[in-house]
């Protein structure tokens, strides 16, 4: 028996890289679906396809705890050496996916109801988001099933195949896009029918790439294991669902200020977005090696993880901080036309400059809870965290206008950090007292 070699940062960057890549790759499905009818279809048909993508990017990111409890699950049981119950939590999972994507579709005609009615589009505007919806959510099980599955390549530290599925997925999305619309003319209908199948593609390919996960596993029915499962899911999507309000709530403060002011955040809101894409792939990384640590109830291996892709967050966040201050400015002036909007962004900028440096914290803490599975935790502190931006937001947006809104939404960050480290000795105490579990060979 032998223990796992300290982890370096040349590991956590071969860990890392393929995230960034995979992460990128998945902003651009939706560019392509834009592109594609923006140069071929019209105005309205531009707007049915935003309204729809929206809604799906909304239902899509409320199951995102399908990814997050398989990556921290599987990767406790791969540090502990059982990899029969690593097999057995990627077929839990994917079970549990594939009943979540047969009820979107069985309750499509609500949701696309309720869209409809929380967007009050025009009526062609609607024909054409229906068009897109019910096309799309033919690919929701494999789209959820997809999301198990890349939560279980993180979880084995196979971000390379990550990469890999979420090419699969593009590279047909944006082919189909470009036949159903270009030649055959079908309009939304068609870049909805093209991402569900490339949704299923991509599902074809995952099953290969995790073909040795579907071997012989631990019992599947398992109650022990299915109550961890459904702990952690129903946690992680009670922090998903605040952190969607917290987020729903900086937009809405930022629209009492006015239209200029909602246009330059939402401007800001996207350098944050491609921060996001290098930064996550390092809380990835904690969740993977924190996962592992934990399941193989290695003290010294889970401070080693927090610190070295903590150290790799940090600097990366610096970097970003420094060229927003920097060269934001310049970006904003070259893409933004309109006056108003263009000067609100540049006002702000430097709010937007700090969230990398205040933010990093949370984004680890979160990979090394969401690692561990510490489900009260990262409840508790999402929902701790919201409350208290609501409460900052609602002191200063009013006295300071937007300066309040950023301040609080900054603040924010903070509150995830601090409620998250109110449990680091829980976390710990776990730790210890668990007893340890053999590791491979």
């Amino acid at each position: 028996m032998t223990t796992a070699a300290p982890l370096s940062r040349t590991r956590t960057l071969a860990l890392a890289w393929p995230i960034v890549l995979a992460q990128a790759a998945t902003a651009t499905t939706g560019i392509v679906d834009t592109a594609v009818m923006g140069r071929f279809g019209t105005a309205v048909d531009l707007a049915a396809v935003g309204v729809a993508a929206v809604t799906f990017n909304f239902l899509y990111w409320g199951v995102g705890f399908l990814r997050m409890a398989t990556t921290g699950l599987t990767a406790q049981a791969e540090g502990a050496g059982d990899i029969p119950q690593s097999r057995a939590i990627l077929k839990r999972a994917m079970l549990l996916a594939g009943g979540l994507g047969l009820a979107m579709v069985l309750l499509g005609p609500l949701v696309a109801r309720l869209a409809l009615y929380l967007f009050q589009a025009e009526a062609d505007v609607e024909a054409g988001t229906s068009a897109y919806f019910f096309a799309r959510i033919w690919g929701a099980p494999a789209a959820l099933t997809g999301f198990v599955i890349s939560g279980w390549l993180i979880g084995t530290g196979r971000t390379r195949a990550l990469l890999a599925f979420q090419v699969v997925m593009n590279g047909v999305n944006a082919a189909l896009d470009a036949l159903f619309v270009t030649v055959f003319d079908w309009g939304p209908a068609g870049i909805g029918a093209g991402t569900a199948i490339a949704e299923w593609a991509a599902l074809g390919f995952g099953l290969w790439a995790v073909r040795d996960g579907l071997g012989a596993s631990a019992r599947l029915m398992e109650r022990a294991q299915l109550i961890a499962l459904f702990d952690a899911n129903r946690d992680i999507l009670i922090r998903t669902l605040a952190l969607l309000f917290g987020f729903g709530w900086f937009v809405n403060s930022g629209a009492r200020q006015g239209t200029a002011i909602l246009a330059g955040n939402e401007v800001l809101l996207q350098f944050i977005a491609v921060s996001a894409f290098v930064l996550d792939a390092f809380a990835f990384a904690a969740e993977k090696e924190a996962g592992a640590a934990y399941g193989a109830r290695d003290r010294n291996r889970l401070l080693r993880a927090i610190r070295v892709t903590g150290e790799l967050a940090i600097v990366s966040s610096i970097g970003f901080a420094f060229a927003f201050w920097l060269g934001g400015g310049w970006v904003i002036r070259s893409f933004i036309a309109d006056p108003a909007a263009r000067d609100a962004a540049l006002t702000y900028l430097p709010w937007c400059a700090a969230v990398p440096l205040v933010g990093v914290l949370a984004w680890q803490l979160d990979g090394v809870f969401l690692g561990t599975t510490q489900g009260s935790a990262i409840r508790n502190a999402g929902l701790f965290a919201v409350t208290a931006y609501l409460i900052s937001d609602m002191i200063l947006a009013p006295r300071f206008g937007n300066h309040g809104v950023w301040a609080a939404f900054l603040m924010h960050y903070v509150y995830r950090a601090i409620g998250l480290i109110a449990h680091w000795p829980r976390l710990m105490a776990r730790l210890n007292t668990v007893k340890a579990q053999p590791e491979s060979a």
